[in-house]
Formats: C-alpha cells, structure tokens, sequence
C-alpha cells in the first residue's frame, strides 16, 4: 500500500498533504489487491467482480480481478482505464487516463499484455493481446500496439507502434511479432 501511495506523490507534482487518499486510481488500485484479487484467487469469482465493478463504477477504472499487479503502480486520471484478466503490471509503473491493456478476442489463457517494470503508458494507448513488454518503456499517447512485443530500454509511439527510441538513441524500428503471434502462424 505503502509504494501505491509513494508512486502518487512521486509522479505527480500535483499532489501535497494527505490529498493522495482522494486519487480514484489508489482506490481502484487498493481495492483490486487487498479485495478483488484475493476473492478471485480463492474462487469466489462473482464477488469479485461484483466488487470490482461497483468500484469501475466510481472510478471509472476497470481493473478485472484476475490482473497481478505490482507495487508503486500510479494510474493518473483513471477514467476510462481497462486492465484485462491476464494482464500482469510490474513494479512502478505508471498508466495514464484511456490505456487499455486488453484482449484480441482471439486466444485462451493468456490473453492480455505483460508490463515489465517502470513502464510508462501514455493517454489513451491501446495494447492488445499476449504481449510482452519489456523494463524501463515509454509507450506514447494513442499508441496502439496488437500481438507485437516491445523489448526493454524503447520509446513505443504510433498506430501501429514503432520504436522511436532504444537505449537512449533515435531509430526507427518496427516492432517484432509476440511469441505467441509466431506460434500462432505455425499453426
């Protein structure tokens, strides 16, 4: 709980005092990993996201019950925030307002993106599919990036992305195909 509430103050200069109990994405963040994600994980599934849905309903953050989430992550203006069952979020990331870490439709099990660590997901940013996404990233606003893996150390902008950015210098790059997505052709 603690890094929840460091990562507001952290990553925004807004915040002063104890106005970071007020963020709509603390509460949506503390009620998935205290609340939701322990119903689901002993399988009492429809509480759940009984729960889950009434707190989408005063942030305006979906987080499915089923997502692992790491410490410190900072969502900023939630609204309209999707995270999807299988969707895992590492340590100090920070999701702004309209990401959605979803789902193709299209497979089973994993079906949702993987953030490494201090990821950085920009203004309504869309990322779908069983994605991996590497360490220290920076996907730009209205990014949007389906079946494609992102390795470590990128800045990820477009629709569809390209690395702009790798290791600190300017290329341009087009992402690789997900692991998945190669199995998938195989097939």
């Amino acid at each position: 709980m603690w890094a929840d509430i460091k990562a507001i103050y952290r990553n925004d200069p807004a915040a002063h005092g104890i106005e970071a109990i007020l963020y709509p994405g603390l509460h949506a963040i503390l009620t998935h990993r205290y609340i939701c994600h322990p119903l689901y994980k002993i399988k009492f599934r429809f509480l759940a996201r009984l729960i889950s849905q009434t707190t989408r309903f005063f942030t305006g953050i979906e987080i499915h019950p089923g997502a692992k989430i790491g410490a410190g992550l900072f969502i900023d203006h939630g609204m309209g925030i999707v995270i999807g069952e299988t969707a895992e979020i590492g340590d100090h990331c920070i999701l702004f307002h309209h990401v959605t870490l979803g789902g193709t439709g299209k497979h089973e099990g994993k079906r949702h993106p993987t953030l490494g660590n201090h990821v950085v997901v920009g203004t309504s940013a869309t990322l779908l599919g069983p994605i991996q996404v590497g360490d220290h990233v920076k996907i730009g606003a209205e990014t949007f990036v389906i079946m494609h893996d992102i390795p470590d150390h990128c800045t990820v902008v477009g629709a569809p992305g390209h690395i702009v950015r790798r290791n600190g210098k300017k290329v341009n790059i087009s992402l690789k195909p997900s692991t998945r997505a190669l199995q998938e052709k195989k097939s």
